[in-house]
């Protein structure tokens, strides 16, 4: 049979598909924040390759003009140089400051000679890498790392500072990038600043923040900045470029940084990192993607849950709304057998049969509906003139294999016991 429309209720107009909101609009938001969170920590987070990144003669808010400016007020003088070999050769004899603000960027045959100065020197590293520090052979290694710089006190985590630097600085902004080390070496800003002396006096900073134009005056960074960089040495700045292609093969082949000439690896007493795998070897994968991929990924996580525990909670008590449209009872009472027989969910149809005959007989019987089996078979055998352990087979027994007899039975019962109001009178 066809539905039909129920003349006695006026049509309802159609509601307004607005199920594609729930889905769009969450999703909507969770990318918007993502893209705002990452735009933002773009243009907070500068690009080591970026040209004039803490460049001496920059003056964009990456450089580092105001630094150099700083330094030369203080009567430090500063040389220039954007070939790795070339910043070695100014050193010279004498104790000199090499600043390497991007590390990362110094071919590999030639990072050994940033630890080759004269004795007295100071190497100042910004940032960098664990490939960079196995390298150069100092053990240091990365550890920690934040989604943004943060500032802190030199002993924000309760352990001593000896670097006078830092102490004079105060708070500074540069924890974004943590290091490891062996026990002897100065630690400052919760391991965000490290002093080793390993053949030359080694300063990794986990942050460019304090020698940048933009962040130079916050907090501590000008004095922290000045005071790693200045003193009696002469100030070397390796300003290098961008990186070339890496050299592929085995053999080594020049790169725009070391001028051709490759300087000879001087160990120091110390094992070639090179030829052997790096100490701490953990999960390459982390390594495979990016800091910024892995915060995506986790945003993503985040924005799913939410959805899905959105969608999952009813926000709100059900609106009723009228049926467009009146469904013939022998429809669904048709649609309902058809899915128990395809469940094979016999026991529960035999209960469902025998809980409406209940519902019709017990009222007649003026019995509770919490009256026990026993006594509703034992009344409803006296009216019908029926055995009672018949009628409780019947009523309370197990589910019979034929299900249609059990209906049958049972309509026989309640017709006998409990008429139907629409039956007429046979006579």
């Amino acid at each position: 049979m066809t539905a039909t429309l129920d003349p006695a209720r006026p049509a309802a107009a159609p509601a307004p598909r607005r199920r594609w909101h729930r889905l769009v609009v969450p999703f909507g938001l969770a990318v918007l924040l993502i893209v705002t969170t990452l735009v933002l920590h773009a243009v907070d987070q500068p690009d080591p390759t970026d040209p004039g990144f803490l460049a001496p003669a920059a003056t964009d808010d990456d450089g580092g003009s105001r630094l150099a400016e700083a330094l030369r007020a203080q009567g430090v003088p500063i040389r220039r140089e954007t070939d790795t070999l070339a910043a070695v050769r100014s050193a010279g004899a004498g104790p000199t400051t090499l600043f390497v603000p991007a590390p990362d960027l110094v071919h590999p045959a030639t990072l050994d000679a940033l630890t080759a100065l004269p004795p007295g020197s100071r190497l100042v590293l910004v940032e960098p890498s664990r490939r960079v520090l196995t390298d150069l052979g100092v053990p240091l290694e990365p550890t920690d790392r934040r989604w943004a710089t943060r500032a802190l006190p030199p002993d924000a985590d309760g352990t001593p500072c000896r670097l006078p630097e830092a102490l004079r600085a105060g708070t500074a902004a540069v924890d974004h990038q943590r290091y490891a080390g062996p026990s002897g070496t100065d630690r400052c800003y919760a391991g965000a600043l490290r002093r080793i002396s390993w053949g030359t006096e080694v300063v990794v900073v986990g942050a460019s923040d304090p020698f940048r134009n933009d962040r130079i005056d916050e907090w501590g960074n000008r004095v922290l900045a000045t005071g790693l960089l200045g003193g009696d040495r002469p100030l070397v700045w390796l300003d290098l470029p961008a990186p070339a292609p890496a050299p592929s093969g085995p053999s080594w082949s020049p790169s725009p940084d070391d001028g051709g000439t490759p300087l000879p690896r001087s160990t120091g007493g110390r094992r070639d990192d090179r030829a052997d795998p790096p100490p701490n070897w953990h999960n390459p994968l982390w390594d495979a993607f990016p800091p910024w991929f892995w915060a995506v990924l986790a945003q993503l996580a985040v924005a799913g849950l939410l959805l899905v525990l959105w969608r999952a909670r009813r926000l709100g008590p059900p609106v009723p709304e009228p049926l467009p449209v009146t469904v013939r009872a022998a429809e669904t009472v048709l649609g309902r057998a058809r899915l128990h027989r395809r469940a094979g969910a016999r026991d529960v149809t035999a209960a469902t049969l025998r809980a409406a005959a209940l519902d019709r007989l017990l009222p007649r019987l003026n019995l509770p509906p919490d009256t026990p089996p026993d006594e509703v078979a034992a009344r409803v055998a006296a009216h019908a003139g029926a055995d009672p352990e018949r009628v409780s087979e019947l009523l309370h027994g197990a589910a019979p294999r034929e299900l249609l007899e059990l209906a049958r039975d049972l309509d026989a019962l309640t017709r006998t016991l409990a008429p139907h109001p629409t039956e007429g009178d046979p006579r």
